[in-house]
């Protein structure tokens, strides 16, 4: 092979190795036949198994139009009859085949100088595609042309190939990690609580570590982080379950009554208290004693429930006996009592009788791998109860609930999630659904420009036809009612990688999810 050609072949090669995209590398390699062959309007044209129809994915030399243009059925004139018999072939002038059709319309009067060139691109004497371009009738060299192109579309075939090994090689490697993910949730999801990332598998690993015991539990974390249902898994894992689980929100009664309802009253114990009254101690009997909001707690109140944890015992307001209290106590709090203990706000005694076993709660901005799962089912929640099935949350709504900061924690997801379930009419939430608190904003940017508004719609709506497509711009186009070259110029225009939705599809609902009723934190 003379030493021209076997330049030209390592400069394809290298091309085609080249960290690019696939259509960027093979753009090149019709340009280095252009500039070095002569060889003009290089066209790789790929068959699609799904429709049986030819496509031209990277011509050089072409206008948009002419590449859209350029479709044909297995069979039809040049291209289609040598992808269908795996044979190449040449038109020696291309004026004077009837099988030419020139749909691209790319040839004027300069058809009588042409030849035309065509060989198969084959993967395993399986042709997916062809390779063909133009050539000066006068520069025509049939076996050596032939030959070139033969190589090149070898090279071309080995490196698409090589790239389908790969893409399948992501897609088991993504299916393995989603069955690893549902294995550890299913591990260390506990109830009702919703979450895989380390910070909650430590809190699954202490519930299951102390659920059991009889021991004192304080849970500590800011408000909406779910402390609630942590006391819930606490009691209904352990072996108090079939007895009674009693809460009380200290912050939510009146000073005055607190010590009343843990602790109970007697007839005419104070004005107004006309019969007897058990309180919560003495109707969880057995059970557990859920305390929310312990910081609350007055100085007087905060001495008989320390004698309650020391002695397990107590007497009802205005009482002379003294009751038993076989409870297990778990507290919970968002205030900081070590602050509390050295402004003399909290009893320092009580503070280590009840800081026996502390289970601390992330905040929903340290546990963000959680938030699509809890998004989810959050989502199912709502469209059930509110009679709207089927809605979906796009990629990029998800994509600003990722990076929201949740000062209101998972409570604030969740009502943000059942607000949009209801604002929403369409069958998907985009982030147009979401509370402006959410809406990112640059630097500079004016917020209520109309053109940058309706640019962040359009790029929504062309990611989610993308990602219900799974990366098929052709679906997509139809999705949108829109031509293929349109949103080929919009996903370059907003640089989308269509590739990357290929296997996303729509976002799978956690595994075990049905188990998850209530609150779901």
């Amino acid at each position: 092979m003379p030493m021209e050609n076997l330049t030209l072949l390592f400069d394809i090669t290298q091309a085609m190795t080249a960290p690019s995209s696939l259509p960027r590398s093979l753009d090149q390699v019709l340009q280095i036949l252009a500039s070095n062959m002569g060889m003009r309007r290089g066209t790789i044209t790929i068959l699609n198994p799904e429709t049986a129809e030819l496509q031209i994915e990277v011509a050089h030399g072409l206008t948009a139009e002419a590449r859209r243009r350029g479709r044909y059925k297995l069979g039809e004139g040049i291209t289609g009859r040598v992808v269908e018999t795996g044979e190449p072939a040449v038109v020696p002038r291309v004026s004077q085949e009837p099988l030419f059709l020139n749909r691209t319309r790319s040839r004027g009067r300069e058809k009588d100088e042409i030849s035309f060139l065509c060989v198969p691109i084959k993967i395993h004497h399986q042709t997916i595609g062809a390779l063909s371009v133009d050539r000066l009738h006068r520069d025509l060299d049939l076996d050596k042309d032939l030959r070139i192109l033969t190589i090149i579309a070898s090279i071309i075939a080995q490196t698409v190939n090589g790239l389908m090994l790969i893409d399948r090689e992501k897609d088991r490697l993504r299916d393995e990690n989603l069955k690893l993910k549902g294995e550890l949730q299913g591990r260390y999801q506990v109830g009702n609580i919703i979450g895989t990332s380390g910070r909650m598998r430590q809190v699954f690993e202490m519930i299951q570590r102390v659920a059991k015991s009889n021991a004192t539990i304080l849970i500590r974390g800011e408000s909406g982080t779910g402390k609630e249902l942590v006391a819930s898994a606490l009691h209904y894992n352990s072996t108090r379950a079939s007895k009674p689980f009693i809460k009380v929100n200290i912050a939510a009664l009146p000073e005055t009554l607190v010590e009343s309802e843990l602790f109970g009253h007697e007839r005419g114990a104070f004005t107004g208290a006309l019969q007897r009254k058990q309180g919560r101690f003495e109707l969880a009997q057995g059970g557990t004693v859920f305390l929310d909001e312990i910081g609350d707690l007055t100085p007087t109140v905060q001495l008989k429930l320390l004698r309650v944890i020391q002695e397990r015992e107590f007497t009802r307001l205005g009482g002379t006996s003294t009751l038993k209290a076989d409870v297990r106590l778990i507290a919970a709090t968002h205030r900081d009592l070590e602050k509390g203990v050295a402004e003399g706000a909290f009893r320092e005694d009580l503070y280590y009788r009840l800081n026996v076993f502390p289970i601390y709660l992330p905040p929903l901005r340290e546990r963000r791998a959680d938030i699509p799962l809890l998004a989810d089912h959050f989502l199912n929640k709502y469209t059930g109860e509110h009679q709207k099935p089927g809605l979906r949350l796009s990629a990029p709504a998800l994509d600003l609930l990722m990076q929201y900061p949740w000062p209101g924690n998972v409570r604030e997801l969740e009502n943000i999630i059942e607000r949009a379930v209801l604002v929403c009419d369409e069958d998907t939430i985009l982030s147009v659904h979401l509370p402006r608190s959410l809406q990112r904003q640059e630097p500079g940017e004016i917020r209520n420009s109309l053109a940058m508004q309706v640019a962040n719609l359009e790029k929504e709506l062309i990611s989610e036809a993308l990602r219900q497509s799974r990366g098929n711009q052709s679906q997509a186009a139809k999705m949108l009612d829109t031509s293929l070259r349109i949103l080929g110029y919009k996903i370059k225009q907003y640089d989308l990688d269509y590739k990357r939705f290929r296997a996303a599809g729509k976002h799978p609902p956690y595994p075990g999810g049905e188990k998850a009723a209530g609150e779901g934190y």
